[in-house]
């Protein structure tokens, strides 16, 4: 989740001189270290599981202003179709969705993320973007959309009610008569905070344009300084700036391809429903479904964009391992319950979650060694050496969910081999913050390795999330 503030002084210092700018299959695809691979062969997942524990404490602690619902109104698409666009993974953790802005089109690689709301591109000729060159894309290369060579692109004024998708109706216009409707201040500049990455800017109104379909005057960030985000970010979450909420989706769906597949041409479809493709009520074939739970109702907003699950159970192999109950459903202060992201890469545990699950794997697998000077360097826990062992036993790993809804993780989503073919860690992550009364926000994410070959869907419509297993590269 991303969180909004009103910029320093400073900062419009960067911004003035945007103020001269005349203002669906979708292909998604894993994002990436590009061809320059560390030397240290842990350092990579050590840095995955490093941004998947920041990623989860900026969604456990995130703040966000409380956007307007009524302003969403004026939102429109230009039919009801869908659209498919590609999905393709990155090395560094992502997945990475190609959108087409503007007049004429400038297409923008995204990271796909339905833990935040906000849809932004690094903007402008003059984007900055400090510590990116950790993902081995040199940062003078990253794609930008430029305003002034699209002829639909325009600032949002501080009063266009679209304004307060980010900041709120109780938004300040300084320098606005509230008696008139005729101020031309822009809306605030914002500023976002993702893990280990941030990013600012100011708010546009833009064509956005698949094949078969054109969404006007689409509310879309225009960041021109940016820290450790090598791309802009597709927010899917639940606030009324996401692309979901501007579109008006009854449903979106995707497979995420295997993390094999990272930087390849390999793709798959995130599909994009406006309302053709199903009737109202009914079920994609072959899915099984669980009910979204209702966000809670909280002070901190931020948490009413994430997509809260029902998470009953969680099995490792035939044991039941029993998690207490203000782990699994967020209480009245919104601390616990269970949350899918697609922009975290594992799957985050609550350090008392986490011990009950890893303890148990290591009990279900006592009679291989543990690997204690490995987990400290690949940051994953717990390791096995597995060599001389024949035929190798792991577990399963089981989240079921209300209603009977099983996902029933193949090996390859919890374990993966370490530096060579001798040794395995499990790919759930936790921090070292012991809570036993219970930590702040949600005390399990879902995160996009875990998702790997499953079918995924968000039925908006009938708020509920459904899955199937799926080999989705081709």
């Amino acid at each position: 989740m991303a969180s909004s503030s009103s910029s320093p002084p400073l900062f419009y210092f960067f911004l003035i001189f945007l103020s001269v700018v005349s203002a669906v299959k979708l292909p998604l695809s894993p994002f990436s270290h590009s061809d320059q691979s560390p030397k240290d062969p842990y350092l990579s997942l050590r840095r995955l599981a490093e941004s998947s524990i920041a990623r989860a404490h900026k969604l456990k602690h995130g703040t966000s202003i409380k956007p307007d619902e009524d302003a969403l109104s004026s939102t429109t698409t230009a039919s009801a179709t869908v659209v498919k666009s590609p999905l393709s993974p990155k090395s560094y953790g992502g997945y990475s969705v190609s959108l087409s802005f503007g007049t004429p089109s400038q297409t923008i690689p995204f990271v796909f993320d339905t833990g935040s709301s906000l849809v932004w591109f690094p903007c402008t000729s003059r984007y900055l973007c400090s510590d990116c060159n950790f993902s081995g894309l040199d940062p003078t290369q990253i794609p930008r959309f430029i305003p002034k060579n699209s002829s639909s692109s325009r600032v949002i004024g501080c009063q266009n009610p679209k304004c307060q998708f980010l900041f709120g109706a109780n938004v300040q216009c300084r320098g606005c008569d509230p008696n008139t409707r005729n101020c031309t201040v822009p809306c605030p500049p914002y500023i976002l905070q993702y893990g280990l990455g941030s990013t600012a800017g100011i708010l546009l109104s833009e064509k956005l344009d698949f094949p078969d379909l054109t969404v006007p005057d689409f509310v879309v960030g225009c960041s021109i300084i940016s820290t450790r985000q090598p791309a802009g970010i597709a927010g899917f979450g639940r606030g009324p700036e996401s692309l979901p909420s501007q579109m008006k989706l009854k449903r979106f769906s995707h497979c995420l391809v295997s993390r094999r597949f990272d930087d390849t041409n390999v793709t798959t479809d995130l599909d994009l429903d406006t309302g053709s493709g199903h009737k109202s009520g009914s079920k994609t074939p072959g899915l099984i479904y669980t009910p979204f739970r209702k966000n809670p109702n909280v002070s901190n907003t931020a948490f009413l964009e994430y997509y809260y699950l029902n998470l009953r159970r969680i099995y490792v192999g035939s044991k039941h391992v029993k998690i207490p109950y203000k782990f699994l459903a967020p209480g009245t202060n919104g601390n616990g319950g269970s949350i899918v992201d697609s922009g975290s890469t594992f799957t985050f545990m609550e350090r008392p979650v986490f011990e009950l699950v890893a303890e148990e794997f290591a009990t279900q697998m006592s009679n291989y060694t543990r690997e204690k000077d490995l987990e400290k360097v690949s940051g994953l826990a717990p390791c096995f050496n597995i060599s001389g062992k024949g035929d190798v036993t792991v577990p399963e790993l089981i989240f079921e969910f209300k209603g009977g809804a099983k996902m029933e993780l193949p090996l390859s989503n919890y374990f993966s081999f370490v530096g060579n073919a001798d040794t395995v860690c499990l790919t759930v992550v936790s921090d070292n913050t012991v809570n036993p009364g219970g930590g702040t926000g949600p005390a399990i994410i879902l995160g996009s390795f875990q998702q790997q070959n499953y079918l995924v869907e968000y039925d908006l419509e009938n708020d509920r999330f459904g899955f199937a297993k799926k080999k989705c590269s081709p």
